[in-house]
């Protein structure tokens, strides 16, 4: 089923659709079964910014995979067994932090791609591969699925590296799905205002570059009314929030201006 919803995604993404996600920082499944309810394309499980442990986050995709959701999952570094497991269990795919060299998106690439693509380790006795039962069709199926339908892969982008004119944008994000802008660091690297003009021209480069090199533009916001605002009025993927976000907001409105005060 995973290898299904990533396609689904990816379909979107390559027709020019706009496909819309939150960050998912709480250990709840609910979290993600509201998501899918509400309407959400997808999910982002935060293994950067959050509390969430590794086996928080398997349950995450486990259930946001049966809910006909697809979830990425947000990591800080190329953790190859971490990944691999994360796959095994029904994530669609990843999103890593301070993409900002070559090495680091092969590296990425080799641990989501099973050889000839890459070094994943293979294994039958998990959920994607139908635990090895005889009707799961083995591990011709399982390789032949993967290989039609691989992780979707996104970039964040949060330093200016490619203005040194060192590296090539094809060198990065040449095997990624999104290119997306990671917007906060993005403006504390470049000792900008967030908001500001000097930021606004660093994510209208990062646009450019993944235009031309064919690659989905994506970034945060904190809404989707504020996409503009943040350089994201072209971001075929969007990313708004996170459950958190949205909690706080609820609990707000609920609470009312006089609070518990």
């Amino acid at each position: 089923m995973t290898t299904a919803l990533r396609a689904r995604l990816r379909a979107a993404l390559a027709g020019g659709t706009r496909v819309h996600g939150t960050f998912v920082k709480l250990p709840a499944p609910d979290v993600v079964e509201l998501c899918a309810l509400a309407g959400f394309d997808f999910v982002v499980v935060d293994l950067e910014h959050s509390a969430l442990t590794e086996a928080d986050a398997i349950g995450l995709v486990r259930h946001a995979e049966r809910c006909g959701l697809p979830a990425l999952v947000r990591i800080p570094e190329v953790d190859g067994p971490l990944i691999c497991r994360l796959l095994e269990n029904g994530a669609a795919g990843f999103q890593l932090s301070m993409l900002s060299g070559p090495e680091q998106a092969w590296a990425l690439v080799q641990a989501t791609r099973f050889a000839p693509d890459g070094d994943r380790s293979v294994s039958l006795a998990n959920r994607a591969a139908g635990f090895g039962r005889p009707g799961a069709g083995g591990l011709a199926a399982l390789l032949a699925a993967e290989r039609a339908d691989p992780p979707l892969l996104a970039g964040q982008i949060e330093t200016p590296w490619w203005r040194d004119g060192g590296t090539a944008w094809d060198e990065v994000v040449g095997d990624l799905d999104v290119v997306f802008v990671g917007g906060t660091d993005l403006a504390v690297s470049l000792g900008a205002e967030p908001g500001g003009a000097e930021l606004r021209a660093a994510v209208a480069e990062i646009e450019d570059a993944a235009r031309r090199h064919g690659i989905a533009f994506g970034g945060w916001a904190p809404s989707p009314a504020a996409a503009p605002a943040h350089g994201l009025a072209a971001a075929r993927y969007l990313v708004t929030g996170s459950d958190l976000q949205i909690l706080a907001a609820g609990l707000d409105a609920a609470a009312g201006e006089g609070g518990n005060g």
